[in-house]
């Protein structure tokens, strides 16, 4: 019984240990932001512009270009990505419905996000 008992404790003391482990990688801050001469033209009214952004990939950091691309949902709004000094946070879209995390494959399989040189090969 008591061997059980100290068994017993052993295991929960090694998963209330295990449950404060974390693991991270961390890559510094991201370069500075690109400059963007021109923004294109909304094509449409229910578009949104996101600015362009650094975000990691595989232990570095890769540019994302700024794009026109519907909200999450109506009366929603973009939360750049950002990094504070040690770590880096995704953008999200929030409102009175809540938080929605941006999802890039989401958006292209619904023809969310609109992209320039997608507009000129229609055109």
């Amino acid at each position: 019984m008591i061997k059980k008992v100290l068994g017993l404790s052993l295991l929960a003391v090694g998963l209330a240990f295990a449950a404060e482990v974390n693991f991270g990688i961390r890559i510094g801050p991201p370069p500075p932001p690109r400059v963007v001469a021109v923004r294109p033209v909304a094509p449409g009214p229910d578009y949104a512009w996101v600015d362009g952004y650094w975000y990691p990939v595989e232990g570095h950091y890769r540019w994302h270009e700024g794009y026109w691309t519907r909200p999450a949902y109506g009366g929603s709004r973009w939360v750049a990505p950002r990094h504070d000094g040690e770590r880096y946070y995704n953008g999200y879209w929030e409102g009175e419905r809540g938080r929605v995390e941006h999802d890039h494959r989401w958006d292209r399989e619904r023809n969310r996000d609109f992209h320039e040189e997608r507009h000129e090969e229609r055109h």
